[in-house]
């Protein structure tokens, strides 16, 4: 077994009433849990964009084994929080339940309101954010350039939001579709370099479009606060071991990228079109239907392409010993089809969208 590289995942939540509708009370549950409203980095319970959501962030670990039971610790901490206002944190990606968003009252999230109107107004979404550890730069960016085809199919995985202001969306991900709204959103180019990198993010900022280097919000990126790869295309997942799944696939796409790198091999280049659609594609389809190939950029069962996935990334997990897991945590995902598919089985049992809420609850916290 190889030295592992240390992961840590950031997990948005709903913060939910007795009802199952979003409350905007995230400041007052972070206030009388003792957390910082200005949020404490790693490890610790944070505000997000609206006062509907509460997030949490993991510390870095090389085990998946530590890294499974802090995302627990995480979702028992939000709960914790959720408690003291009487209402429930949950790990949806929209809220089924028709919704009217409270941006935070900082001066940089009222500033965004202002500037990006309905986009910022409506960005009630929760989303999974994993990193993982780069010895510098310059293998940074080699994994950002080499892991893009693949970020669909990661996102599939995670597809958890087909609710939408009350109605069916008849998307696995909704979510995916009002993120990219944001104008620095999806898909990059190769950069080749931190220089060329770097350069393209300068550029952006300098626009005046987006307020700053953190509002640059591709599909991976070098993080702005960690030595790290930060991939940001999933859905929040119902189940915590979902999360863990994704990050194990996450950190061994992000290994087998290095390793091609330090090989000399070229970075695929299909080009951002056909990235984009592929992300297009499986926000739609999730894990019920067809998604594009990496290997051909044709459609193929979606089962086939998780398959691809992992035997890409297959060497890796053999070397941390992330294998045996993530087999296991794949067939437990294919049972139940996944968050998307769980909301809607439930909403086909009930008819209730509140019901909906309530059986994610349990789930989140399961």
């Amino acid at each position: 077994m190889t030295k592992p590289r240390t992961m840590g995942v950031e997990e948005e939540f709903l913060l939910v009433g007795p009802d199952g509708s979003p409350v905007a009370q995230a400041a007052e549950a972070l206030e009388a849990s003792g957390h910082p409203a200005k949020g404490g980095g790693t490890g610790a319970l944070e505000p997000e964009f609206m006062e509907e959501q509460l997030e949490t962030a993991t510390h870095p670990h090389a085990s998946l084994t530590d890294l499974a039971a802090e995302i627990r610790a995480g979702r028992a901490r939000a709960q914790d929080a959720a408690d003291r206002v009487e209402a429930r944190a949950v790990a949806l990606a929209t809220s089924p339940i028709a919704f009217t968003g409270t941006t935070v009252s900082r001066l940089r999230y009222q500033r965004a309101r202002h500037v990006f109107g309905m986009t910022a107004r409506e960005q009630l979404t929760c989303g999974c954010h994993v990193h993982v550890a780069v010895e510098d730069d310059a293998e940074g960016v080699a994994v950002v350039d080499r892991i893009g085809p693949w970020l669909a199919t990661i996102m599939a995985l995670s597809s958890n939001s087909p609710f939408w202001q009350g109605e069916d969306t008849d998307y696995a991900s909704f979510r995916s579709q009002v993120w990219m709204r944001w104008p620095t959103a999806g898909p990059t180019r190769h950069f080749g370099t931190p220089e060329a990198y770097h350069a393209a993010v300068d550029a952006l900022v300098a626009t005046e479009t987006v307020l700053d280097r953190n509002m640059v919000f591709f599909d991976a990126r070098l993080s702005p606060r960690y030595p790290t790869v930060e991939v940001r295309v999933m859905d929040v997942c119902l189940d915590p071991d979902t999360t863990t799944l994704v990050a194990a696939l996450v950190r061994g796409l992000v290994e087998t990228a290095a390793r091609e790198a330090a090989d000399g091999r070229p970075a695929a280049d299909p080009g951002v079109e056909l990235e984009r659609t592929a992300a297009w594609r499986a926000g739609r389809s999730g894990l019920s239907e067809n998604l594009v190939s990496p290997l051909t950029w044709k459609p193929a069962p979606a089962h086939d392409v998780v398959g691809q996935l992992v035997q890409h990334v297959r060497d890796a997990l053999v070397d941390t010993g992330d294998l045996d897991v993530v087999t296991e945590l794949l067939g437990r995902l294919w049972s139940t089809g996944g968050g998307a598919a769980q909301q809607r089985a439930w909403f086909a049992e009930s008819g209730d969208l509140h019901g909906v809420v309530e059986r994610a609850v349990k789930v989140t916290h399961s």
